[in-house]
């Protein structure tokens, strides 16, 4: 069985500073760079390198950044649902998590995508979002960490607390195509004073991690679906490019395939 990675993205832009308590103009302007700078060289990178990307986009990128949400698609990337204004579902109370959800829908129906897959900003599900994508159709999510080179059926009413071992759920209708912040270049690569982050790693660390992630997968698991989170206003950065270049390169090299997370989804057997 051959190795796949996934390319994808988190096109946040300034939505995920404005979840801070007090985004400052410069935060904004960081945002910012991911539509100027970030999202058009990863265009060029991934036309010249002839790959499938999926780009999860938040609502409010959408309405705000149209010109590049459009390049996105013209391209023929794969879109995914990212919430309206990217707010952790595990934040919200179900009335609000299902209006920012159904908010979200209803912009990406305006520019003709009907998403097959969800990830949830800040890496957190609510215990109702599963429900939610089941609801209206959804073949994958992309958040929890429950694995690292296969897709799973996450489950829907666990119960677990101090006092008692885990009671299981049942089954979702859904895929989980599972992530690690080891695989995310956000917290390797994005600074941040208030609050603190450290983020400033070299880029070759973080390719030494991937391509070692990478390595694992294609020479011990038989193949496996190895899922990279990345954001266009981190990794653009012109040495973190060319990192990616090499990652790529790696694993081409090694005999590994691309694939949009939804073209995977749909070769999976469907929910029984």
């Amino acid at each position: 069985m051959s190795s796949t990675v996934c390319l994808t993205f988190d096109f946040d832009a300034l939505s995920v500073w404005l979840a801070y308590d007090e985004p400052t103009t410069s935060m904004l302007w960081r945002g910012e760079y991911g539509a100027r700078v970030g999202v058009p060289r990863l265009l060029a990178f991934l036309e010249r390198e002839q790959l499938p990307a999926t780009f999860f986009v938040p609502g409010h990128t959408v309405e705000s950044y149209p010109t590049e949400t459009e390049a996105i698609l013209a391209a023929g990337h794969e879109v995914g649902h990212h919430s309206w204004a990217h707010v952790a579902p595990s934040e919200q109370t179900e009335d609000e998590e299902r209006a920012d959800f159904e908010r979200a829908l209803a912009t990406l129906a305006q520019i003709g995508v009907e998403p097959q897959g969800f990830r949830a900003p800040d890496a957190e599900l609510s215990p109702h979002t599963l429900s939610l994508l089941e609801e209206h159709g959804f073949l994958y999510d992309s958040t929890l960490m429950a694995d690292d080179y296969w897709p799973f059926r996450p489950r829907i009413g666990d119960r677990v607390s101090r006092q008692e071992p885990l009671e299981r759920g049942r089954d979702a209708g859904v895929w989980e195509f599972p992530m690690a912040f080891e695989l995310d270049d956000w917290p390797h690569f994005q600074a941040n004073f208030s609050p603190y982050r450290s983020g400033l790693s070299a880029p070759g660390k973080v390719l030494e991690i991937w391509q070692g992630e990478f390595d694992w997968m294609h020479e011990r698991e038989g193949g496996g679906v190895l899922t990279v989170c990345m954001h266009p206003q981190v990794i653009g950065r012109g040495s973190r490019v060319a990192m990616l270049e090499q990652f790529v390169g790696h694993c081409r090299d090694a005999g590994g395939r691309f694939e949009r997370l939804g073209d995977v989804a749909r070769s999976l057997p469907a929910p029984g």
